[in-house]
């Protein structure tokens, strides 16, 4: 694609491992953990890029920034090849690694950022601008002169994506931003992401096991598993041809009859609570509704998909 902001084509990385195969003898096994992979991203997207845990998922991403040096394929970012342009593209990226701090540990908030500016060579109106507009949606004011190292993961999490967009970056990779956010937090950031997105046609590339995250914020799912992509397209359609389904999980006031509302199917029984399940691609409020008009309820929970058992089930149709 002309217009793409990220290329990859029938990209390759293997490692080499060895094994013992007894005494001082070792075996050499050459494993691949990305395996003939091809997609596109275009400029201002924003991609989910999920799958079981060893599907390759980071060693992509650590390809895409130019950590990791591909062993075979094409692969571009923003024109550039991320292994031998790597310092050009660090300014024009931005990335959250997980539980991975780009921040310095002893230094509070405000000086690692300040360090940050340095580095990237930020002009000081950039500056100032981007960081009080980040403290601000991401409710950092407070911890700006706390030491990271006291701070919860959550309010880390917040710190490092701040860190990340400080530079005006054109592309944001993300693994697992809302770890360890309550629900307030991981609505509030969800809404910054979409507004970055929007305001500054951000592009974002989401890796998370959270497919809320995926479903509040992208449009398209990228699905890889042993290294190659198993899945292009929308979430829904994933889900559908995944024929996953959403858990509807109801606390009644007393124990009663198994629950009959359209829409969804009792797979489980409790004393008084109930499990319902229900097309993981089928908005749960119709069927909240009809639960709370018929039954004296007193709690109600719903459990998302595993992503992991979506690809198993996506396999075992063909």
């Amino acid at each position: 694609m002309a217009d793409s902001l990220i290329e990859v084509r029938d990209l390759e990385r293997t490692f080499t491992v060895r094994r013992r195969t007894g005494g001082l003898r070792r075996r050499a096994t050459t494993v691949h953990a990305v395996h003939d992979l091809s997609f596109d991203v275009p400029a201002g997207e924003m991609v989910g890029y999920i799958g079981p845990n060893g599907a390759g998922k980071s060693t992509t991403v650590k390809m895409l920034t130019g950590i990791l040096v591909p062993t075979g394929g094409h692969l571009r970012v923003g024109g550039l090849e991320p292994a031998v342009q790597r310092t050009e593209l660090a300014r024009r990226i931005g990335v959250v690694f997980g539980q991975r701090t780009t921040l310095w540990w002893d230094l509070p908030l405000r000086d690692s950022f300040e360090l940050l500016r340095k580095i990237y060579r930020i002009p000081e109106p950039t500056f100032r601008a981007n960081l009080d507009r980040f403290v601000e949606l991401l409710d950092l004011g407070d911890l700006l002169y706390t030491p990271v190292r006291q701070l919860s993961l959550g309010q880390r999490m917040r710190g490092d994506i701040t860190a990340a967009l400080l530079h005006d970056p054109e592309i944001l990779y993300l693994d697992e931003p809302t770890i360890g956010l309550d629900v307030i937090s991981k609505g509030r950031l969800r809404e910054f992401l979409r507004a970055l997105n929007a305001e500054n046609g951000t592009t974002l590339m989401l890796t998370t096991h959270d497919l809320q995250d995926i479903e509040a914020l992208c449009d398209r799912v990228i699905v890889i598993d042993h290294g190659t992509t198993v899945f292009d397209g929308p979430l829904a359609e994933l889900h559908r041809q995944g024929g996953s389904t959403r858990t509807l999980v109801v606390d009644l006031v007393d124990e009663a009859e198994p629950i009959s509302v359209p829409g969804a199917e009792v797979r489980r029984v409790e004393g008084p609570r109930q499990w319902l399940a229900f097309p993981a691609d089928a908005s749960a409020a119709p069927i909240v509704s009809a639960v709370a008009a018929s039954y004296d309820v007193a709690d109600l929970s719903i459990q998302e998909p595993d992503i992991e058992e979506v690809i198993r089930e996506l396999y075992a149709r063909g």
